[in-house]
């Protein structure tokens, strides 16, 4: 059962303790660490010495961080207009504001350096009701941070998030159309897609620039209006099997990388994710 593609977590849907997340994830024989909250600090807020620790603690597990799963805009963008409160927002440990971003990118490029990561993860800004009004301030960002990254050889990966203005795959594709950096390419989420209340496959992942998936996010839920309700991958509505199959299909050779969000049976989270873990392992061996 050797998985097709690179079989990665963020550590933190085990435990925001690094050490028996990363036991958990070797034993599912993961080797790829995703690093967003670790020993109960978001990633962007630990130490060079405590970045260092987490280094050596991943290589140990005979695994390599893959991404740094930074907030970078996660924030309101302050002429976005009135906010939509559909969605949960998920700050994990940092709650930021657009004064912060230079900041946090800087410190985002340093943990790659630190790690070896060659993708940091960014958003799209707090979701507003009228996600076009921030088109042109989200394309400038990803456009500035595309260019700060690129002497470093690093990825800015665009997630497509449900609570932030970039959210559907039809989102996506605009705002690529107008962001010509090479190296800004996207996280593409298929579970957000789906709480965005879209169909993610075929249909979204359909229309996407497949050249530019640079790594991908694997979660299940089914929808109860604008509620998602989590849980096993590969038993809720989202079709794994058949996306799986067209990314190989498609020349896709990154991550897929388990963010488990359901709590797991009786509210064990660890369990939840390592059961998750596993239908992940087999879904990427089938």
């Amino acid at each position: 059962m050797t998985p097709k593609l690179e079989l990665a977590a963020i550590t933190d849907e085990f435990s925001p303790q690094l050490e028996p997340a990363l036991a958990a994830m070797a034993a599912i024989g993961m080797t790829g660490a995703e690093l967003r909250v670790v020993w109960g600090k978001n990633i962007i807020d630990l130490s060079d010495d405590e970045v260092a620790r987490a280094t050596d603690l991943v290589h140990a597990h005979g695994m390599k961080v893959v991404s740094i799963a930074s907030p970078l805009l996660k924030c309101v963008l302050p002429e976005g207009g009135d906010a939509d409160t559909r969605f949960q927002k998920d700050i994990f440990n940092s709650n930021q504001t657009i004064a912060d971003q230079p900041r946090l990118a800087e410190r985002a490029l340093k943990l790659c350096e630190l790690t070896g990561a060659r993708l940091v993860r960014v958003f799209s800004y707090w979701r507003t009701v009228d996600p076009s009004r921030c088109h042109a301030a989200i394309c400038r960002a990803l456009i500035d941070l595309g260019a700060l990254a690129a002497p470093q050889g690093v990825i800015i990966g665009l997630e497509n998030e449900h609570a932030c203005n970039v959210g559907t795959a039809s989102e996506v594709v605009k705002i690529f159309a107008d962001v010509p950096n090479a190296n800004v390419q996207l996280v593409w989420d298929p579970a957000n897609m789906l709480v965005g209340g879209e169909e993610p496959f075929p249909g979204g992942y359909a229309i996407l620039p497949k050249s530019r998936i640079a790594h991908v996010h694997a979660k299940d839920c089914q929808m109860h209006g604008h509620t998602p309700e989590w849980g096993p991958l590969g038993s809720r509505h989202v079709d794994w099997k058949g996306q799986i199959a067209e990314l190989l299909a498609d020349g896709y050779a990154g991550a897929v990388s388990l963010e488990t969000h359901w709590a797991g049976p009786g509210g064990d989270k660890s369990l939840g994710s390592t059961i998750c873990g596993w239908n992940l392992r087999g879904l990427l061996s089938a």
